[in-house]
């Protein structure tokens, strides 16, 4: 039996996805309520070895003032589960992925 290939397109760094919109509306809302102070898109790009770098989704200040990596996935691909278990062994913040489901949001710590 032969497997065919999932064509996906390439993310275009700087442009959100559709699900990257969606969370950055929520976020968004999540700061008006002071449950945050801060996010950005793609705003810090993180060196995980030479000529290997990671960017999440975006940065989050949470409100207790901690930094934190939020990267948003509907699937993930094996190079960026790697890739963010790399940057969390890395660097001294809470890395989280966010997935959506029928309840809001899913959400798996690294």
């Amino acid at each position: 039996m032969m497997h065919r290939a999932r064509w996906r397109p390439r993310p275009q760094p700087g442009k959100m996805n559709a699900l990257e919109a969606r969370y950055g509306l929520w976020l968004e809302a999540e700061k008006r309520e002071g449950r945050i102070h801060w996010y950005k898109f793609e705003g810090i790009k993180l060196r995980l070895a030479d000529s290997t770098f990671y960017t999440p989704d975006y940065f989050v200040v949470n409100a207790a003032g901690e930094l934190e990596a939020h990267e948003c996935k509907g699937h993930w691909e094996d190079d960026a589960r790697v890739k963010i278990k790399v940057a969390a062994s890395l660097y001294p913040f809470r890395f989280i992925a966010i997935k959506p489901s029928l309840k809001g949001w899913e959400v798996e710590e690294f």
